[in-house]
């Protein structure tokens, strides 16, 4: 067997080392004679599996008491829906960041339940390469929460800063950055991520929210769209994505191996900076994102010629570097180096780059 550098942008790359040890439990969990998948989700093998998860989850992130923990299904695109539905009803007016697109995507939802003012719009002639500076955020009168988009897979584009929202309650999609640094869990009243990028399969959704936003939904909202019946259910109103829980619970683990959210910081800079800075060192290959705002974990780059996409991504691939192809509202090339990306695979990358530019510059 030969594994390849997957720089998908999600689903993403999991720990080989969490891989082999899902693959050594997987017919027989620590001796119950089941599968993980066949267990219930309220017996007592699985609550342990579950519990240790939340409490590994929390200690990584340091994570306060008066939030609440859940792990729920149908990925960050139904928060895009249950934000506004739990969230919007004190005032029936939000704040959100238009800065790529997936916070276009949570804007276009979010109207369907409420006000929605556009406080922070960064596309010019149709492209996100920058986000505004810290000072240039404002707050509209009567703001439910402010929603905003800490980095933006698709683009490349990250928020060097926590915007500061005074005492409205600050929501952020960290879909693409969970679990990649330390970050201050008390300066935001919810986060929450797919889990696919840097937590583990499809199919999980982490919440992370304070528990005095609980309780207050929109009428009409379904019992499943509130998040005070999961958070009161301990997760467990329905059949949670038990496999898909227990695979984070590993990935948990294996963070806290690597020396917890600090050490992945280390490594996760310094995996950034090494490709950017073969990207700017080069005239054959360009970035286009404001420096101050490069994602950590997403890199499109362009080649000078674009009539060489097409062999670098055929070359690349037979050189075991795979899912290199930009997103087609960008084009050109993305490497997505979340946690799992070892960085050996960045320094292969780049090594391939130098070459294919040799050859072909």
């Amino acid at each position: 067997m030969t594994r390849v550098y997957n720089f998908s942008a999600g689903p993403a790359a999991l720990p080989e080392e969490v891989l082999a040890q899902a693959q050594s439990e997987l017919l027989d969990w620590h001796g119950s004679g089941m599968s993980v998948m066949e267990m219930s989700h309220r017996g007592k093998e699985f609550m342990s599996i579950a519990e240790k998860a939340e409490a590994d989850l929390r200690e990584l992130m340091n994570v306060p008491a008066n939030y609440k923990v859940l792990f729920l299904q149908g990925g960050a695109s139904s928060q895009f829906a249950m934000i506004p539905m739990n969230l919007i009803g004190r005032t029936g007016k939000a704040d959100y960041m238009r800065t790529g697109s997936w916070s276009k995507k949570a804007i276009s939802e979010a109207k369907r339940y409420g006000e929605i003012t556009v406080t922070v719009d960064s596309e010019v002639d149709g492209k996100f390469t920058s986000v505004p500076a810290a000072g240039d955020i404002e707050v509209s009168s009567r703001a439910a929460y402010v929603h905003y988009t800490p980095n933006e897979t698709i683009e490349g584009v990250e928020f060097p800063y926590i915007p500061d929202t005074g005492d409205v309650p600050l929501i952020a999609d960290m879909s693409s950055t969970i679990l990649s640094r330390p970050v201050d869990v008390s300066k935001f009243s919810m986060i929450y991520a797919g889990a696919q990028k840097n937590i583990g399969p499809a199919g999980l959704t982490l919440v992370i929210v304070r528990e005095d936003l609980l309780g207050n939904p929109l009428d009409g909202t379904p019992t499943m769209f509130n998040y005070a019946t999961h958070a009161e259910a301990g997760s467990m109103y329905n059949t949670p994505p038990t496999y898909g829980w227990y695979l984070a619970g590993l990935v948990f683990q294996w963070l806290k191996d690597k020396g917890g959210l600090a050490g992945m910081a280390e490594i996760n800079e310094r995996k950034a900076k090494k490709l950017y800075d073969a990207i700017d060192a080069s005239s054959f290959y360009a970035n286009p994102v404001d420096p101050a705002c490069r994602s950590w974990m997403n890199v499109p780059f362009t080649l000078a010629n674009a009539d060489l996409d097409a062999d670098f991504l055929k070359q690349a691939g037979e050189a075991g570097l795979k899912t290199l192809k930009g997103h087609r509202s960008v084009g050109g090339m993305r490497a997505s180096i979340y946690n799992a990306m070892p960085e050996a695979g960045v320094d292969t990358l780049i090594e391939f780059m130098q070459e294919f530019e040799r050859k072909n510059g």
